[in-house]
């Protein structure tokens, strides 16, 4: 496919998207619990719909946090504070149904208690890393957009530039490609919640001037360039009102946009015990540094757990015919560099921190923020090193 023409589309979503507004939820709650507790085990989902957000899972802790007031501060700062949206964080009922943490499960996670000595997965899996060289965030470069386009739209509803909107949104970026390379950016589709007194012909040009100008750099537009906005005409009613939202809907958007694998397990809400979560983010940080090295200009890891089993079943490596040596030299150095038992992953990665709700909206990957260790390129040298570069 790298040699051919064609065209590669992902998508993004608001922090006002019904369904990240229940990622937003369980990982406020997970980080109000970890704050205080950082041996808690938590799984939170969450479901949000008209006047109602549904709190559940196996959380166990020997702490006490206030779910309901954490529910409500999420959703007042996402920016729902009026019944007239359908959802207002004053008013909205919250039901929450909490138990513990299986004991079976807990004794292949709790050091010395299960099978086997260290420290073992959560769950079987598979989870998957990926990294590009399109972009400076080494992430491609149609999510990248779509995040940039979303968070533009939050930008603008925020400090008032386009007080018509309100939360709810979503953004679509197709990308055309030539001999795998990204040559243009033919598509572009946002879907903006707005008041319902401004017309569909003063949104669009507004949209496309305080918003996609304000992302796409000129380069990637042209005159053949297609601007489809609030394409139905009108998106008044929207947030939980207008669809029901749930946690780990949006994995998808929360990757790596369509583009690698994806092994199926969502992250908001979980703690790091679970490999879904910490795994995807070793998985990423592997595959970013091989990238960033110069080993592959592409890297796609696969890491798969048994349940209460320290190391990966299994690590397949993919650099899709880019490497600059054998791959099963490279995945020798991944092996020898890089420690895939899951408590020395959060330890690396420093995962026992209140950091998890800002990786809800917006994407886990490609961010530069200080919380998000596992986009740190801190081993390129190493890696560099031992392949002789």
């Amino acid at each position: 496919m790298s040699n051919e023409q064609f065209f590669f589309t992902s998508e993004s979503v608001t922090e006002g998207h019904p369904d990240k507004v229940a990622d937003a939820i369980s990982d406020s709650i997970l980080d109000s619990i970890m704050e205080k507790d950082k041996g808690c085990r938590v799984a939170c989902e969450t479901m949000v719909t008209t006047g109602l957000a549904f709190i559940a899972g196996e959380i166990t802790t020997s702490c006490y946090v206030d779910m309901p007031e954490i529910v409500r501060n999420t959703i007042r700062e996402i920016g729902y504070h009026s019944s007239q949206m359908g959802f207002d964080w004053q008013t909205c009922s919250v039901i929450t149904s909490i138990d513990h943490q299986s004991l079976d499960i807990a004794q292949g996670v709790n050091v010395g208690q299960g099978l086997f000595k260290d420290q073992g997965a959560g769950d079987q899996g598979l989870m998957f890393g990926f990294a590009t060289d399109e972009t400076p965030e080494l992430m491609p470069m149609a999510i990248m957009y779509a995040h940039k386009l979303c968070q533009r739209l939050s930008t603008v509803r925020k400090n008032g530039a386009l007080d018509f909107l309100r939360p709810d949104g979503k953004s679509q970026v197709t990308i055309e490609y030539e001999n795998g390379t990204p040559k243009r950016v033919d598509t572009i589709v946002i879907a903006a919640q707005h008041k319902p007194d401004i017309s569909h012909e003063e949104l669009k040009e507004a949209i496309i001037h305080e918003v996609i100008k304000k992302v796409i750099p000129e380069k990637y537009i042209d005159g053949d360039t297609r601007y489809l906005v609030n394409a139905t005409g009108k998106f008044v009613i929207g947030g939980p009102m207008g669809d029901c939202g749930m946690t780990g809907r949006k994995i998808i958007v929360d990757t790596y946009g369509g583009q690698g694998s994806h092994g199926g397990g969502c992250f908001s809400g979980k703690d790091p015990s679970k490999v879904d979560r910490s795994a995807s983010y070793m998985a990423r940080h592997i595959a970013k540094n091989v990238v960033a090295a110069g080993l592959a200009k592409k890297c796609e890891i696969q890491l798969a757990y048994s349940i209460g089993v320290a190391q990966p079943v299994s690590v397949m490596l993919d650099l899709m015919g880019t490497g600059v040596m054998p791959k099963h030299r490279v995945k020798e150095i991944i092996l020898d560099v890089f420690d895939l038992r899951p408590a020395a992953i959060i330890e690396y990665l420093d995962l026992l921190r209140p950091i998890f709700k800002k990786t809800s909206a917006y994407g886990h990957f490609g961010r530069n923020e200080p919380e998000f260790s596992w986009e740190k390129t801190n081993m390129v040298d190493i890696l560099k090193e031992k392949a002789g570069l």
